[in-house]
């Protein structure tokens, strides 16, 4: 085994920690959170939900998903939404694919990482579904709490247009947020 390989790959997953969200920050949130805080965020909403919707996913490939959806951006940067209609179409996706190629390169796991990530990109999947569910919820929590945090105006944009979910019970979860951000007079 090729522990340089592996000390390498591991950097990678760290560099996630000095990455930060860019939409926070070009939103005016002071000190926003970190990839790697909303990639903890993604794996914990994805470890409540699995053992609560139906038929339960498979809890190892969920959280497999969760951990690697955003490793990509330890090469790519966070390149925020509204950034995305300024590229060629599948400019992004296909970025993302190159880092992710590169980061997981030759390790002998490579392969099944690859899969994982690969399924969550296609999002066919229970367990996919599951992680991009708990990736919006835990978006939409961090505009929560920033606006309560900080007062900042300019997260309205996020609740313009309600999401809608894949499981009932993200969408219910999401649905309380949005009502309890109504009743607290922010929206």
């Amino acid at each position: 085994m090729d522990v340089s390989r592996i000390l390498e790959l591991l950097m990678h997953g760290n560099q996630l920690k000095r990455t930060t969200r860019t939409g926070w920050a070009q939103r005016g949130v002071p000190l926003p959170e970190n990839v790697a805080a909303h990639s903890y965020g993604v794996i914990y909403t994805a470890l409540v939900l699995a053992e609560l919707v139906e038929p339960q996913p498979d809890l190892a490939a969920a959280l497999a998903m969760a951990a690697l959806h955003d490793l990509p951006e330890g090469l790519t940067t966070d390149i925020p939404t509204p950034a995305w209609r300024f590229l060629p179409t599948g400019a992004k996706t296909e970025a993302e694919q190159r880092a992710m190629t590169t980061i997981v390169g030759d390790a002998p796991f490579g392969p099944r990482l690859l899969n994982w990530w690969e399924t969550l990109r296609l999002n066919e999947t229970p367990e996919a579904r599951l992680v991009h569910d708990a990736d919006k919820l835990d978006q939409y929590l961090q505009a929560y709490v920033y606006e309560r945090q900080t007062g900042n105006r300019q997260l309205e944009e996020f609740w313009v247009v309600a999401h809608r979910f894949h499981y009932p019970l993200a969408q219910a979860i999401y649905d309380e947020l949005r009502a309890r951000r109504t009743a607290s007079g922010a929206g």
